[in-house]
């Protein structure tokens, strides 16, 4: 056993976490039906985000304050980073979503959301399991993680090669290709905090 009680970084951990999570179920549920409706998605987005900055803030202050930490400081921060890394992606695709005035997200953009949402789960999962002091089951969530980005790897390709061979239109497909990498790299920073739990793990067990 790591500790005897709660954690206070632990919990602050899982509200990092759950911000991320439900900033994924928005992002991936939202229906854009007209300008105002694609303005207001990229402006909840950034409310997401900049909750997300405000907790990283008081996770730093609370580390420096902490004089026994349930896991390695360097840990925490590294756990914490990488979680708002999903969420600064998430913004910043809606943002290029608003920039581009795209109001149909097509069926690659659409399946993205999916992968992403259900990658966010596994991440609020493994940081309850984290909270609970429960390592070794953390493992299946990773290997979720680890198979939706591998996932996103090959629709990103699939998505690209259809892209240029569908349209003609140059504008459309830098477009839609600069969105899709940004989901893909979404996805990468989903795996980069599968990394950095499975290194919890195998310090502390």
């Amino acid at each position: 056993m790591l500790f005897t009680k709660t954690d206070a970084l632990l919990e602050a951990l899982y509200e990092i976490a759950r911000n991320v999570h439900e900033s994924a179920v928005y992002f991936n549920q939202y229906k854009i039906s007209s300008m105002e409706t694609l303005k207001s998605f990229s402006d909840t987005m950034k409310e997401y985000e900049s909750k997300g900055d405000k907790l990283i803030h008081e996770i730093i202050i609370r580390i420096n304050k902490t004089f026994i930490t349930a896991i390695e400081r360097e840990d925490v921060m590294e756990l914490a980073v990488k979680m708002d890394d999903v969420l600064d992606g998430l913004e910043s695709c809606s943002a290029h979503l608003y920039m581009y005035d795209i109001m149909a997200p097509d069926e690659t953009m659409v399946r993205f959301g999916q992968i992403i949402e259900d990658a966010s789960k596994q991440i609020l999962l493994a940081m309850e399991l984290l909270k609970q002091q429960k390592l070794a089951d953390m493992r299946e969530h990773i290997i979720r993680i680890n198979d939706l980005e591998s996932a996103g790897d090959e629709l990103v390709r699939r998505s690209i090669r259809a892209l240029f061979h569908s349209s003609k239109d140059p504008i459309h497909i830098m477009q839609f290709k600069e969105i899709y990498e940004v989901l893909e790299e979404v996805m990468d920073h989903c795996e980069d905090v599968a990394d950095a739990m499975e290194t919890v793990i195998m310090s502390n067990t």
